[in-house]
Order: structure tokens, then C-alpha cells, then sequence
């Protein structure tokens, strides 16, 4: 349904968008209160592009919406309007101005988004989007995340190969992509290959590329004259072209992830350096227990320095995809795994979260007693999260590093086991 009213004012429009993953509704309301227009447009391309547009042709300038990231408020940044953040939290409560019943519906909170603005817009921060060093280290993250994938796909494409056709490299170190794999791979690239070799030459071989590990010549070879057999003839001969190219690829791909992680930890040793309003955010992400540099420069890139972006830890939660998702229907009642997240921050949030109970006590305690009431590991990671939520929120917003000392559950923890 279009709208009905003329406002006396256009450029004190404003507007309001209940996003979804299918839907956006959407409301713009004059000066007065009056309900200018009311559509809903696609989460697409093309539906976004029209929400920009009825938008701006409606002069509408600062837009309420209920969260701070996505692809919906990429669109109205990009687009030139404001972006007033409303948790979902405040518009639960804010219904209740508007009638006694406080259903959710969603042309009902695009008009609640957009009516609070209009009123209330005075006490609103608009959503400033992430700065230039931010945006330049999320790039830098995400590259070396997908690099890092890539990897991993075609080390599972070696190691299909080999089990067909160098059975005895599978296993002969402890992962199929390391240095030392790689070079003995180069080197032999096939079982005829390294036939040639004995204890005593392998015992030489292994000196000269400096090898570390903790198997002896004996046990390596041992591992390949047990092994099963591999391929001979040309059938060896085209799987052994297959092997060389994978592995020069491996080779290359790991050279680039080296590249971005020393550019990752210098960016963030100048953000320590210089200790930027913006990236002080740094010293908070590199004291979380075992966030290293690369952990905390994921964790910054996705979460931002833009603090209006989440409102609350339950917010930033939410996006994370962390926070169960609760349906509720009269006598009904469900509860489950949020599915619609940000995918990305989900997976820095998770991967911190996983190795965390190896370095706080606090942080292995709340995932001992998820699994306890039978929670399975995916499970209890995602209940750490949550818990991490609340932590990292209270040290991103105050610009502080996380501090086990000024940790209350920490603390708590302490003196009972203490």
C-alpha cells in the first residue's frame, strides 16, 4: 500500500526498514508522524537498488534500521543516507507507544523504526561506516582466510591423488601441505621415485632440507615399504604430473599467505604504535587470550571500529550468529541454531572462541560445562561465543584490553577453585 499523506516539510523525511533474508519492509513518514509511503521490496540486487531509489525520490535523508552490517545498510551507505542503528531490544519496547498488544509485525516495525527516528532522532548517532585502516585490514584478512582455503581444497586434491597413486606419501608427515611434504614431494614425486632411496639416503636427504620432526630415517621408511603399492607405467607417469603441478601450486599458495600475514602483523604493530583513537581497538583483540595476530586482526576487521553498528553484546551476538534464535507462538516454543548471520564474523568469533579454553581458565570452564549437559563440541563453542560476546563488547566499547584481573566471572571462578 502506497502512501496517503503530503508532508508539509520533504526534507524532514525519514525512514524505516525491517529487514530480512527474503523481504524488507519499508515505511517513510513526514514531519508530522504521517505515513508518506509503505513497500516492501527483494533482498536482492535489483530490490535494493529500488529501496535506494523510492527512498532518495522521496527525500528521505536518515534511515532507522535494526541492525548495523549486511548487505542492507552496505546499500544505504552506498547510497548516500544516513544509517540510525534501533535494536531489535528498543523496538520490542518502543511498540508498546503504539498499542497495548506489542505484535511483531513487519510493515508495523518499519513504521516504528521510522516514527522513533523522526521523534527521537536528535538522541540517534547515525552509523558511520568503518574506517580506511579497518576496511584495508578486513581486505587483508579476508584474502589470507580465502588463500588459506584454497590450500586446504587442494591439499585434500593431493592427497586423493596419492592415495591412488603414492600411497606411502600419505601419513609419512604430519600434514599432506607442510614445507618438509612439499619438498620430499618435489623431490619424489612418485613410488618409483622413491624406490631410490634407503635409510642411510633418506637420513641425508632429510639433513640437507633441515628437517625438525620427530621421525626417525628408520620410521619414514618403514612407512613407505609398508605402504600399498602404487601406480606404474603411464598411468604413474600421469598422476605424477598431477602431483607436480599441485604441489608447485602448494608451494605458491603457502609463499602468498606468508606475504599477508607479515603485512597483517604490521598493520597491526602500527595501530600498538601509534595508538590511534581508532586503532587502540588493536591492543583490546591482541590481549584476548591466545588471539595472536592473526585471530585479533579477524576479529577486528569483521566486528569494525564503527561502535553504533552494535548496540548491545546481544546485538553483536546475533550478527555473530552465536545467540540462538527463539520462535515463539502462543503455547509454542523453539529454539534454534541462527542460521541467518554474518558468516564471516561468525567464523572469527568461533575459531578465538575454540582454542580459548587452552588459555583461560574461565573460558574452559564455561565449555567443560556445556559439554557436561551434553552439549556436543560445535555446541558448546557457540555457548563460549556468546560469553566472549559480552567480554570483547565491554572491552571494545570502554577501549580497554581485556584484563583477567577486572574479569568478574574470571575473578569468580578463581576464588572458588582457589
Amino acid at each position: 500500500m502506497n502512501g496517503m499523506h503530503s508532508p508539509a516539510d520533504p526534507e524532514s523525511r525519514v525512514g524505516g526498514v525491517d529487514w530480512s533474508w527474503e523481504r524488507h519492509a519499508v515505511c517513510i513518514v513526514d514531519a508530522g508522524g504521517a505515513v508518506v509511503e509503505r513497500f516492501d521490496v527483494a533482498h536482492d540486487g535489483p530490490g535494493l537498488t529500488e529501496l535506494i531509489g523510492r527512498m532518495r525520490r522521496a527525500g528521505v535523508a536518515r534511515v532507522g534500521i535494526e541492525r548495523g552490517d549486511g548487505p542492507v545498510v552496505a546499500a544505504l551507505l552506498a547510497g548516500g543516507l544516513e544509517v540510525v542503528v534501533i535494536s531489535s531490544r528498543q523496538v520490542k519496547a518502543l511498540r508498546l507507544r503504539y498499542g497495548s498488544a506489542g505484535n511483531k509485525d513487519d510493515r508495523f516495525d518499519a513504521f516504528v523504526l521510522a516514527d522513533v527516528l523522526r521523534s527521537d532522532g536528535h538522541r540517534l548517532a547515525s552509523l558511520l561506516p568503518d574506517g580506511p585502516d579497518t576496511q584495508a585490514l578486513k581486505a587483508l584478512v579476508r584474502a589470507r582466510k580465502d588463500l588459506i582455503g584454497h590450500r586446504i581444497a587442494m591439499a585434500n586434491q593431493l592427497r586423493a591423488n596419492l592415495l591412488t597413486a603414492f600411497p606411502g606419501a600419505v601419513g609419512l608427515f604430519a600434514a599432506i601441505d607442510s614445507p618438509i611434504s612439499l619438498a620430499f614431494l618435489t623431490r619424489f614425486p612418485t613410488a618409483a621415485r622413491a624406490g631410490w632411496l634407503s635409510e642411510a639416503r633418506m637420513a641425508a636427504w632429510l639433513r640437507g632440507t633441515g628437517y625438525s620432526g620427530r621421525q626417525t630415517p628408520a620410521q619414514l621408511m618403514t612407512h613407505l615399504r609398508q605402504a600399498p603399492a602404487g601406480l606404474i607405467g603411464s598411468a604413474e607417469a600421469g598422476c605424477a604430473i598431477v602431483t607436480e603441478q599441485l604441489v608447485g601450486s602448494l608451494l605458491d599458495l603457502r609463499a602468498r599467505i606468508t606475504a599477508l600475514d607479515e603485512a597483517i602483523a604490521e598493520a597491526i604493530a602500527e595501530a600498538i604504535a601509534e595508538v590511534m583513537a581508532l586503532h587502540h581497538d588493536a591492543e583490546v583483540f591482541t590481549s584476548l587470550p591466545r588471539a595472536g595476530t592473526n585471530r585479533a586482526a579477524l576479529l577486528l576487521a569483521e566486528i569494525g571500529d564503527c561502535r553504533a553498528r552494535y548496540p548491545d553484546d546481544t546485538a553483536l551476538a546475533a550478527a555473530a550468529g552465536v545467540a540462538p534464535s527463539t520462535r515463539a507462538s502462543g503455547k509454542k516454543h523453539h529454539v534454534a541454531f541462527r542460521h541467518a548471520c554474518d558468516k564471516q564474523l561468525r567464523d572469527a568469533l568461533i575459531d578465538f572462541a575454540a582454542d580459548s579454553p587452552h588459555a583461560s581458565a574461565w573460558a574452559a570452564d564455561i565449555y567443560d560445562r556445556a559439554r557436561a549437559r551434553g552439549a556436543r563440541h560445535p555446541h558448546a563453542v557457540r555457548i563460549l561465543a556468546r560469553a566472549w560476546c559480552r567480554v570483547i563488547y565491554r572491552c571494545w566499547t570502554d577501549n580497554n584490553p581485556y584484563d583477567p584481573a577486572a574479569h568478574g566471572g574470571a575473578q569468580r571462578l578463581l576464588a572458588a577453585t582457589g
